[in-house]
């Protein structure tokens, strides 16, 4: 029997309706949502991403602010920017689009956006809050991830969890937010050794490496009835896949995320939530 799929589209519109009524109740204190982004170059990957973006915060009703810089802007330049936007009353959230330009060094870069307005939870005060169970504004993509396992009321308790991959973005800040819902978890890696035997015995695998030249997770690689969300996005022989293959592990597994329309979706809801929560955050501490 087949398992059930877990649809990420689902999933983040029934996010965004709580969040529309957030924003309403917001609006009637005089509050009104706003996002700014900072783009950095011309890379047309990254400008898509930041327009969509754009385009799922006016759906709710977040006001966005978009700062397109040019490539060659030195560091003292844009932390002026981002200092400008810390101190704008009218800016509840802060996104600096990834990756940077070469000259530019990302970790100062985003240590320099305030913690209460840093939608993105990669500022140093925030991964550390997030590693004490503490964080408010976590990053987006493994709140996503969690958010999935509570709509589909998967009990992630006692759980044997194998996560491959061990990345800022995912890996680590996934990594304790599973522990805090007790599960049991394996952070694995490019060098890990023996990984197949790791996810044979996992009840559930996090998949997020992103080349199927280096790697693809078949059911021959998983155990009866595993869950399995699959991170990764990209483009394969003409089309957009994750790392596993979909219709063969969906034969074995009790749930599993397609690709596209799984995980990726999540990642916007939850940057729209963050923002709302900052604005939220913001009501308190600017007034």
């Amino acid at each position: 029997m087949a398992g059930q799929k877990i649809d990420g589209i689902e999933v983040s519109n029934a996010v965004k309706e709580i969040l529309k009524d957030a924003v309403k109740k917001l609006n009637s204190e005089n509050v009104v949502p706003c996002l700014a982004t900072v783009l950095v170059g011309d890379d047309p990957a990254s400008a898509t991403y930041v327009k969509n973006k754009h385009i799922a915060c006016e759906k709710i009703g977040i006001k966005t602010k978009d700062h397109k810089l040019s490539a060659d802007i030195t560091q003292e330049e844009l932390n002026k920017i981002i200092d400008k936007l810390n101190n704008d009353k009218e800016v509840h959230g802060i996104l600096v689009q990834l990756p940077l330009s070469k000259q530019l060094d990302e970790f100062a870069t985003i240590s320099r956006i305030s913690p209460i307005k840093d939608v993105d939870g990669l500022t140093p005060q925030n991964v550390g809050l997030l590693s004490m169970g503490k964080s408010i504004l976590r990053p987006c993509t493994p709140s996503g991830i969690m958010e999935m396992f509570y709509y589909y009321k998967i009990n992630l308790e006692g759980k044997n969890i194998v996560m491959i991959n061990r990345s800022n973005l995912i890996g680590k800040p996934l990594y304790h937010l599973l522990l805090q819902n007790n599960a049991t978890v394996i952070s694995c890696h490019s060098k890990t050794d023996n990984l197949n035997e790791y996810c044979k015995n996992a009840d559930v695998i996090i998949s997020a490496v992103g080349d199927r030249s280096k790697f693809k997770l078949t059911s021959d690689m998983i155990k009866q009835d595993a869950i399995v969300i699959d991170v990764a996005i990209s483009r394969h022989e003409g089309k957009l896949v994750g790392d596993a293959d979909y219709d063969d592990i969906i034969q074995k597994a009790s749930w599993v995320t397609p690709v596209p329309g799984g995980v990726g979706p999540m990642t916007v809801a939850m940057l729209l939530k963050n923002t709302v929560t900052a604005a939220s955050l913001s009501k308190e501490i600017v007034g």
